[in-house]
């Protein structure tokens, strides 16, 4: 099943391109993170789903292989404005291991392996809209782009896509996670250049 974000219509020229305000087109994919890279074997990998009452739901690496797995092709927006066009993608829906879940919160604090977090409204993470994403270009996703696993929310700006993500928290409020307490915007939309606090 092939998914296309908004903007992505095949092989372009750069004339051609129709890119959110104030990005530039890249070629490469860069690299950049807050802190050291953590190095999570598959093995030891898991993600957990914690409600607002407190109930888990969790996958091992082995479990989250067997779930129903996705071919996604999307366009990347960093908030240091570069973008990148037609990525190649593979990992599960967070509709699949949401399916099930009883929650009303209308948010959720992404974790990372190293302590990085992100908020997000799970209204954003329903809908085919985000993925737990473990392949990109159809190789294993390398440690310094967030491997093993990754959030995959390509409307929103790049930083809400979690490097070596290990789970969702489900809240009842919105809190700022890293970048947000730092100053940068609560939601991120690319094409409204939702950079910073006040955008």
């Amino acid at each position: 099943m092939g998914i296309v974000t908004r903007g992505f219509r095949g092989r372009r020229d750069r004339e051609e391109v129709a890119l959110p305000p104030g990005q530039y087109l890249e070629r490469g994919f860069p690299v950049l993170s807050a802190g050291p890279t953590p190095q999570v074997a598959p093995g030891a990998w898991s993600f957990t789903i914690t409600t607002e009452t407190g109930g888990e739901h969790r996958w091992s690496w082995e479990e989250l292989q067997r779930l129903l797995i996705e071919d996604v092709t999307v366009d990347l927006h960093c908030v240091t404005k570069w973008s990148k066009l037609g990525t190649h993608w593979r990992g599960v829906s967070l509709d699949v291991l949401l399916d099930g879940v009883a929650t009303t919160a209308p948010y959720a604090m992404a974790h990372s392996y190293g302590g990085y977090t992100t908020n997000l409204p799970l209204a954003d993470l329903r809908d085919g809209q985000a993925w737990v994403a473990f392949e990109y270009e159809g190789q294993p996703l390398r440690p310094e782009h967030g491997g093993p696993a990754r959030l995959l929310v390509p409307h929103l700006y790049f930083w809400k896509s979690a490097k070596w993500v290990r789970g969702l928290e489900l809240m009842p409020t919105d809190q700022p996670g890293f970048w947000e307490r730092a100053g940068y915007h609560d939601y991120g939309d690319p094409w409204r250049e939702q950079r910073y606090a006040g955008d």
